[in-house]
């Protein structure tokens, strides 16, 4: 904790610096936390420009905008984006604004570094979008970049792995920021079994990002050394293996998915009791689960490799790892609905989230069970029933839990109360497009319509049509969000009431005991917890 002296006069009356320089340089957590925000849904914009690209391609059988190369860049970029640019960065942004609320720190632990992992992030994305200038375009083999596919792409591959690099870094040195901040800066009192949820799922999550990101450095460095130096880690010809690079990707890449839902989980454990009006149920099983889900999450890997000629007896393993990984999830689940039981509860727009989560993430879990059984993934591995059952786990997942987060939070960041009646109308309308467009995609799955192809058979045109409409109307849902919640609520006035320090009945936190909207400074001298 930064302590005064006369040397060092607080700083608690000083205002934000004005102008341009003020978010180049910041080093403020709520401004980092703006930042990575912004940026977050700005890239949540492009990533679904892409994904509107593709679902018009698949309107109807045949070729009917964009040649197949190009439908598979879209497809790859629409990944990365939405994963790298849109969800890890706004769950960061979520850390940032609360995280030295919620423990009473002044400020994260380091804050130049803070700074600097942002703009990192911003060049990793100017890497990715940059790629599509590229000579033949942007790379095309999947956001997996599975070998040899990835060898053979032209330049835009190289952007690719240096923007992979770079994102990866930024993400580093934010979790090392994180650790350090909860670990250390707490406030006098709070025990570590007295943090916050969403505190806690952060501690976990960035404890997984410093395990995982370099393994996909090391794995992108070796495709990139296959592609210039003459290597063949990927290359069986030199007494290499693709299917290696399958391996290390998803041993990435399954914590990945848990990367980018436990902090979901931390949102809607403080969402849920506060619309409930009761203190969440089981905190301490709470935090073993998603531990329980952390340490899982790196045996599982193989359960996206069934296909590959896998030894039965691995089947089994990663089979029943799998299956076992569901347990501490149903805890999380259970509860919730617990917290709910006999709960005073009122449906405004973070409830509606938070329980359109619960609905959504249990459905996608459900057919992650079935996918977790060796001889139904076989059959399903390859179909849309993997990008429905995927959809319904990350869109749905993590999408709904910061909806949900940000209309709770909001008030306090920004001093005014937004438009319940809007908020309402953004919640109905992303929840019937949203199960509008992938539920059909499980029929199509189900009738062995394959992924990554932009044509398909007749049969399948019905149910593709109404993917589209949905993707569509889901995509004008956010625009809806931006322009009739978001921007408002931002500017403050017109039709808004100002929020009080703490709008919710419900809502439990240190983060309510400041001023809203926050003060540039808080807790210049912490609080003790009792």
């Amino acid at each position: 904790m930064n302590r005064a002296t006369p040397a060092h006069p607080t700083h608690e009356h000083a205002g934000p610096p004005e102008g341009v320089l003020r978010w180049l340089l910041t080093t403020n957590h709520k401004d980092i936390g703006t930042l990575y925000l912004t940026f977050s849904f700005l890239m949540f914009l492009i990533g679904g420009v892409f994904a509107l690209l593709i679902r018009s391609e698949l309107f109807e059988p045949g070729l009917q905008i964009m040649r197949p190369e190009f439908f598979n860049q879209l497809t790859g970029l629409h990944g990365l984006v939405m994963i790298f640019g849109a969800i890890m960065p706004a769950f960061v942004g979520f850390a940032n604004w609360l995280l030295p609320l919620q423990i009473s720190a002044s400020d994260m632990a380091f804050a130049r570094l803070n700074n600097f992992s942002f703009w990192l992030l911003v060049a990793g994305a100017l890497l990715l979008a940059g790629s599509f200038l590229a000579p033949g375009g942007a790379m095309a083999a999947g956001w997996t970049m599975y070998a040899p596919l990835s060898v053979q792409q032209g330049p835009a591959m190289d952007l690719t792995i240096f923007a992979v690099h770079i994102m990866g870094a930024s993400s580093i040195m934010g979790a090392i920021n994180i650790i350090v901040t909860i670990l250390n800066l707490r406030a006098p009192g709070m025990i570590i079994m007295k943090l916050p949820l969403f505190a806690w799922m952060w501690l976990i999550t960035a404890y997984l990002l410093i395990a995982v990101m370099p393994v996909l450095a090391g794995d992108v460095t070796m495709l990139l050394f296959d592609r210039h130096f003459g290597t063949s880690f990927f290359n069986p010809a030199g007494g290499g293996d693709p299917v290696i690079y399958i391996h290390i990707f998803w041993f990435f890449g399954h914590p990945e998915v848990y990367i980018m839902i436990l902090p979901a989980f931390g949102i809607i454990s403080h969402v849920i009791p506060a619309f409930s009006r009761k203190p969440l149920f089981g905190y301490s099983s709470m935090v073993y689960a998603g531990a329980a889900i952390a340490i899982l999450s790196f045996l599982v890997w193989a359960h996206h490799m069934f296909t590959i000629g896998m030894s039965v007896t691995g089947q089994l393993f990663f089979m029943y790892a799998t299956m076992l990984i569901a347990v501490p999830t149903g805890v999380k689940v259970f509860n919730w609905t617990a917290t709910m039981w006999r709960g005073s509860i009122t449906y405004e727009t973070p409830m509606l989230f938070a329980i359109g989560f619960i609905f959504v993430f249990t459905m996608g879990g459900f057919t992650g069970l079935m996918l977790a059984m060796a001889p139904l993934d076989i059959q399903y591995h390859g179909t849309y029933f993997i990008v429905a059952h995927f959809h319904y786990v990350l869109v749905a997942g993590s999408l709904f839990a910061l909806f949900a987060g940000w209309y709770y939070w909001s008030p306090k960041w920004t001093g005014w109360m937004y438009n319940e009646t809007r908020g309402k109308i953004h919640f109905w309308l992303t929840m019937i497009a949203f199960n509008l467009t992938f539920f059909p995609m499980h029929f199509l799955g189900l009738a062995g319509m394959p992924r990554r192809y932009a044509d398909y058979p007749a049969q399948f045109t019905d149910w593709n049509q109404v993917s589209t409409i949905g993707a569509f109307i889901f995509g004008l849902s956010q625009v809806y969000f931006l322009f009739a919640v978001a921007l408002p609520v931002y500017r403050g006035g017109g039709d808004l009431k100002r929020a009080d320090a703490k709008p919710w009945d419900g809502a439990a936190g240190l983060e309510w005991s400041v001023p809203t909207p926050a003060l540039y400074h808080t807790f210049e001298t912490p609080p003790v917890v009792q």
